[in-house]
C-alpha cells in the first residue's frame, strides 16, 4: 500500500482488494444462508454444506461445462443455482415427511443426501474425464480470485439486503407452518424465497472460489448463543462475524506454511468440523 511503484499498485488493485472483497462477501453471504436454512428447517445444524447445497451446485456446474462447453461464468452460475434450488427443495420435502425427528437427525440425513449428490457429481465427472479438474476447483481457494474473475460474488449484496428486509418474517418462519400461518405469514412463499436466496449465494460462491463449508453452521449458532434469535437485531452481527471468520482463516492459511498457502476450504473445514462436533455433542446432552 505504501509502495508507489506501478507493479505494487497493480498487485493491490488486481489481486489483493478483489480477494479481500470476495472474502468479506462470501463470509457474510454463507453466514446469512445458514440463518435462513436454520429458520426454514427449524434446526441449528442446517447450512448449505450439511443439506447438499454445495454438492448440488457442483453437479450443476459440471452439467453446464459438459453440455455447453463455451458457457461463461454467468451461465454456469445459473446451472449451479437451479441445481442447488432443486436439491434444497427435495431436502425440505424429505424432512416434511418425517414426523418425529430430533436435532441430530436432520444433519445426519443432510450429510447422507449430500453424499449421494457428491457421488453423482464424481461419477458424472469421471465418465467425462474431468474428475481431476473438478477436485481442483471445488476446494475453497481464494488465491485465484483476481480482477475480472470474481465480480459475480457481488450478487451476495442484494441477498443480504433482502434477507434483512424480511428478517421479521424469517424469525416467524422458525415457529413452523401452522403457527406462522396463524400469525398471517404466507409460509410456502417465504420458504421459496429463502431457498432462492440460499441457492443464489451458494452458486455465486462456488463459481468464484469453490466450496467453503461450515461458515453457515458455526457463525449463526455462536451469535444466537450470545445475542438471541431476533434476526432483525442479529443479522448484521451474523454477516460481520462470517466475514471476520473467513478473514482470520485466510490469514492462518497464508502464514502456517509460508511462503506456501493452505486453501481456505481446508482451514475453514477443519475448524468448522471441530465446532460442528462440539455442537452436536452439546445438543445430545
Amino acid at each position: 500500500m505504501f509502495d508507489p511503484s506501478p507493479d505494487a499498485l497493480l498487485t493491490l488493485t488486481a489481486s489483493r482488494l478483489p480477494r479481500l472483497i470476495a472474502l468479506i462477501l462470501t463470509g457474510s453471504g454463507l453466514a446469512i444462508c445458514g440463518v435462513i436454512l436454520q429458520q426454514i428447517l427449524r434446526n441449528r445444524f442446517a447450512e448449505p454444506a450439511t443439506i447438499g447445497g454445495m454438492e448440488a451446485a457442483k453437479l450443476g456446474i459440471l452439467v453446464a461445462l459438459t453440455s455447453i462447453p463455451t458457457s461463461g461464468a454467468l451461465v454456469r452460475m445459473g446451472f449451479a443455482m437451479v441445481f442447488c434450488l432443486m436439491a434444497s427443495a427435495v431436502f425440505v420435502a424429505i424432512l416434511s415427511r418425517i414426523r418425529f425427528r430430533d436435532a441430530v437427525l436432520v444433519p445426519v440425513i443432510g450429510l447422507m443426501f449430500a453424499g449421494v449428490l457428491s457421488a453423482l457429481a464424481e461419477f458424472y465427472a469421471f465418465s467425462r474425464n474431468i474428475l481431476q479438474s473438478m477436485q481442483g476447483w471445488m476446494i475453497g481457494d481464494f488465491s485465484r480470485v483476481v480482477q475480472g474473475q470474481y465480480e459475480l460474488i457481488y450478487l451476495i449484496l442484494p441477498v443480504v439486503a433482502v434477507t434483512y428486509l424480511f428478517a421479521r418474517r424469517f424469525t416467524v418462519l422458525a415457529m413452523g407452518q401452522d403457527m406462522s400461518e396463524s400469525l398471517g405469514l404466507r409460509y410456502r412463499p417465504m420458504v421459496a424465497l429463502g431457498l432462492v436466496l440460499v441457492s443464489a449465494t451458494v452458486a455465486a460462491t462456488v463459481i468464484t472460489a469453490g466450496a467453503v463449508p461450515f461458515v453457515g453452521l458455526v457463525v449463526p449458532n455462536v451469535v444466537a448463543l450470545w445475542r438471541g434469535d431476533n434476526l432483525q437485531k442479529t443479522l448484521p452481527l451474523v454477516a460481520m462475524s462470517g466475514a471476520i471468520l473467513l478473514l482470520l482463516c485466510d490469514i492462518l492459511g497464508r502464514v502456517v506454511i509460508y511462503p506456501y498457502e493452505v486453501p481456505l476450504g481446508l482451514t475453514v473445514g477443519g475448524l468448522g468440523g471441530v465446532i460442528f462436533l462440539v455442537l452436536i455433542l452439546r445438543g445430545t446432552r
